[in-house]
């Protein structure tokens, strides 16, 4: 979805997201997760038959979606250090560009701490350029420029197929937007940055009376690029009665990191239906929240009762609606998770739900004794 932010400065424009790629202890198993509960297929694999002696990636792939799972061989790796201390979780937030050379110039002279210098990386379907940037935590932005590449996905990966084994997707699209969690006191530091190191610029903001309830509440900032296709809100805790899922986050993560990807479909109810007979779980909210539905949100294209058992919740802005979901967290660890979105066009991030949701993340971490 692409549109014009008024106030972005754009002068690194950004195709879209190229790759996320998370660190977790079993590429091999999270791969087959990603594909036998999210409907992922095999794309590319990277390891000891490659060359890689250190580390092992395997890449899915749905529509426009590409998660790379990379894991170490071996002990002592940054990867492994990386996985200790956080527990699985991601990395890389890889932005397809034009010119990564120029992309890191660009972000390294407005004030960005490097990561990876612009490298020419080739074989024999042409060449990629990426280079890399520090974002919030130890997570990075990498730049990747692919226009004289044809390969399946990056050199150094080799083509990976199970042929006897391809699930059906599950209508995923896209990466709608990317929540990061930062310590108290941080966001606007992050606000800051996105806007003079990346030419971001703001275009929503929620403070704790917006996203709170009788425990618990935090403030977010929502940040975008020039042409909307990247969109990074940023949260961090505010004070409360209790411990908040951000404080829960930072605690459990051992620092800043990404809390959850939103991901677009076209046909909510299907893809929720489909990934829930999959085994993938869901945050509920009260049953109660439905009766009063269409007193808050209007008239909508969906049948109420068909959202109802799914928990599917619904808000309207000025520009339409959108419905949403999220799930549980998808590692040991209360940490990352991800948001099932369909924008009927709505540009907002349903701050009608968020009590709603709030509570329903507050019963979980009852459940875990972390409130």
């Amino acid at each position: 979805m692409s549109q014009t932010v008024e106030g972005a400065k754009d002068f690194m424009p950004i195709n879209g997201t190229d790759y996320l790629e998370f660190y977790v202890s079993n590429a091999k198993q999270a791969a087959h997760y990603y594909k036998s509960a999210f409907g992922f297929k095999s794309l590319a694999y990277k390891g000891l038959e490659t060359g890689s002696k250190e580390l092992e990636s395997y890449v899915v792939v749905q529509d426009k979606i590409r998660l790379v799972l990379t894991s170490p061989l071996k002990s002592g790796t940054e990867v492994g250090k990386h996985i200790d201390k956080h527990g699985d979780g991601v990395k890389v937030t890889a932005l397809w560009v034009d010119d990564a050379t120029y992309a890191y110039n660009e972000a390294i002279k407005r004030g960005a701490t490097h990561y990876m210098k612009p490298v020419l990386e080739k074989d024999e379907f042409g060449t990629v350029v990426r280079s890399g940037i520090y974002s919030y935590g130890e997570v990075v932005h990498i730049f990747v420029e692919r226009k004289n590449y044809n390969g399946v996905f990056l050199p150094g990966f080799t083509s990976w197929e199970t042929p006897n084994y391809t699930p059906e997707d599950v209508g995923l699209k896209y990466v709608d937007h990317m929540v990061g969690n930062v310590a108290l006191g941080q966001m606007n530091h992050w606000v800051k940055f996105y806007e003079e190191v990346m030419g971001f610029t703001q275009i929503m903001s929620f403070d704790d009376k917006d996203i709170s309830t009788e425990f618990t509440a935090l403030m977010s900032k929502v940040m975008s690029s020039g042409n909307g296709r990247i969109k990074f809100p940023i949260n961090e805790p505010a004070p409360g009665l209790k411990k908040s899922q951000v404080d829960e986050y930072l605690e459990f993560y051992e620092g800043e990191g990404v809390q959850h990807i939103a991901v677009a479909t076209d046909n909510i109810v299907k893809t929720v239906t489909e990934l829930r007979n999959r085994g993938v779980e869901f945050l509920r909210v009260p049953d109660s929240y439905y009766d009063v539905l269409t007193d808050r949100v209007g008239k909508i294209d969906e049948d109420i009762e068909a959202l109802r058992p799914l928990g599917i919740l619904v808000d309207r802005d000025d520009e339409g609606y959108l419905l949403q979901i999220f799930t549980k967290t998808v590692q040991a660890r209360p940490t990352m998770f991800f948001e099932i979105i369909q924008r009927k066009g709505a540009t907002s991030f349903g701050k009608g739900n968020f009590k709603a949701l709030f509570e329903a993340l507050e019963r979980e971490q009852e459940l875990r004794g972390t409130l």
